[in-house]
């Protein structure tokens, strides 16, 4: 499935712009396309919009053609902003 990063991520930006301080229905149905989660699961697991649009950016980074090392650097570099999502993804394990 080829994905429009651009639209996706003026979607997901324009979304985290009208929530306050939970994730909006149309910010989790946008990641829930992307993934095997469903709208439900991405609000529980992200609870805040803004884990929800590092997530797509997140999402972005692994779907990039560039090299194991340059998406591991780009998500290294980005560690602070991922912080959440991986905290929300890792109970989804436990």
């Amino acid at each position: 499935m080829t994905i429009d990063w651009d639209q996706f991520d003026t979607a997901v930006g324009d979304a985290a712009d009208r929530s306050a301080n939970t994730t909006d229905d149309i910010l989790a149905s946008k990641i829930s396309s992307l993934t095997t989660m469903t709208d439900a699961e991405v609000k529980e697991l992200l609870p805040e919009p803004a884990d929800v649009e590092a997530l797509g950016k997140l999402l972005k980074i692994v779907q990039s053609a560039s090299d194991r090392n340059t998406k591991i650097n780009q998500i290294a570099a980005n560690g602070e902003a991922f912080a959440g999502v991986v905290l929300g993804l890792a109970k989804k394990f436990v």
